[in-house]
């Protein structure tokens, strides 16, 4: 008697898969990342409950009022052309108030009950930031402060400041209280 093993040949589990794939179109498959990335996308944003109109226009528009417009702010450093003014604005607190505009308001800027009124004004993209406080008598630190600034970083809660279209070795640090 012979012995005889009878050896079933077993299928590859990879090749069997990949055999799979192959039927796909080759469409679907080259793609299947993309679609991938599309479909948790909207499962991501299928599940937000925030309602339509708590949305701001604009994500800019929503960082600017919530980070930057009814906040209390003060000069960290202030700088022209490497002399330090920081020191002229001790004790000082400014304030871009928001009105039914997100891109131009009052302003104030308060120091031992004083209060020194103007306004303050900014592009569509939030990257500008126009000072002018005009209280008809201002003390004379805010002439630095009155121009039109450009945002160099707002990496809260200090906004970088440096003017605007100009290389003026200027700089303006405001850090937010609240």
């Amino acid at each position: 008697m012979q012995n005889i093993s009878l050896i079933m040949p077993q299928k590859n589990i990879k090749i069997s898969i990949l055999r799979k794939f192959e039927d796909m179109p080759s469409s679907i498959f080259n793609y299947r990342f993309i679609i991938a990335l599309v479909c948790a996308a909207l499962l991501l944003l299928s599940g937000c409950k925030k309602a339509l109109e708590d949305i701001p226009d604009s994500t800019l528009q929503g960082y600017f009022d919530s980070n930057i417009l009814n906040k209390d702010f003060v000069v960290d450093l202030a700088t022209d052309s490497s002399v330090d003014k920081t020191s002229l604005y001790t004790g000082y607190s400014f304030i871009l108030k928001r009105t039914t505009s997100y891109t131009e308001g009052p302003m104030t800027g308060t120091k031992d009950g004083m209060v020194y009124t103007g306004t303050w004004k900014s592009n569509s993209d939030y990257s500008q930031l126009d000072i002018n406080l005009n209280t008809p008598s201002i003390p004379t630190e805010f002439i630095f402060l009155n121009r039109v600034w450009r945002f160099t970083k707002k990496s809260l809660p200090i906004m970088e400041l440096a003017p605007y279209g100009s290389t003026d070795p200027k700089v303006l640090h405001m850090r937010r209280l609240q």
